[in-house]
């Protein structure tokens, strides 16, 4: 994947791989916040020029199907999607893609003569998955494995009516599950967007103290 593809530039890369719920129930003001929030974060990306010439972003939903609907590239190189919500919650499927991919985009960077930092996956559901998309134990198992072994930072953001139980499973147990607060998708963009600035001017070996999770998360008691 990615044969015959030329590196724009040689800054180290870090690749963020977006993994977004667009079934059934992410319809109306859910689909609209996220929406919004996603404008906002390449609007806020693309003004932090070091990060703009680093930062990779990958999209995949998921529905009643999954998709990659942008594979790997700078931020500035394509117009943010506008999601529309239906079908059902193939979320095991799409982050095993998401993982995929990013393995596939490190062998490019390695072919390519890139550094890169740890990449980012961020899951954001406000469901489960459906019950023949449940391999959950196995999907566990990778995304702990990659977290352990530093292959990827995971996120997984629970929105409104998402199972807490289910999705942290799926997490590694130092990143538990971040429920949102509402819909603060703009909030959470935000803070993500200070991270990647962060990361992006960081050294190699060097130990970050990232923003801390406030003003769009709420305690799951």
């Amino acid at each position: 994947m990615f044969t015959g593809e030329s590196p724009e530039n040689y800054e180290q890369k870090c690749h963020c791989i977006l993994v977004l719920d667009v079934s059934g129930s992410m319809q109306g003001e859910s689909i609209a916040q996220l929406n919004r929030g996603l404008q906002e974060f390449q609007t806020e990306v693309i003004s932090d020029y070091q990060a703009s010439q680093r930062l990779e972003i990958s999209i995949v939903t998921f529905g009643s199907t999954v998709q990659c609907i942008q594979e790997p590239t700078l931020i500035t190189n394509f117009q943010m999607p506008m999601l529309e919500a239906g079908g059902l919650t193939k979320m095991v499927d799409a982050v095993r893609l998401a993982i995929s991919l990013d393995q596939q985009r490190k062998q490019w960077y390695r072919n390519t003569g890139q550094n890169y930092y740890r990449s980012i996956i961020v899951l954001i559901t406000d469901g489960q998955p459906e019950p023949a998309d449940q391999d959950i134990e196995g999907l566990s198992r990778e995304v702990r494995d990659g977290v352990k072994n530093k292959n990827f930072i995971f996120y997984g953001l629970g929105v409104k009516g998402y199972n807490h139980q289910k999705l942290a499973q799926i997490c590694s147990v130092e990143l538990p599950p971040l429920p949102l607060d509402g819909y603060k998708y703009a909030e959470f963009f935000q803070w993500l967007s200070n991270s990647i600035g962060m990361i992006t001017k960081s050294k190699e070996g060097e130990v970050l103290q990232l923003p801390a999770v406030t003003g769009w998360t709420q305690i799951q008691m």
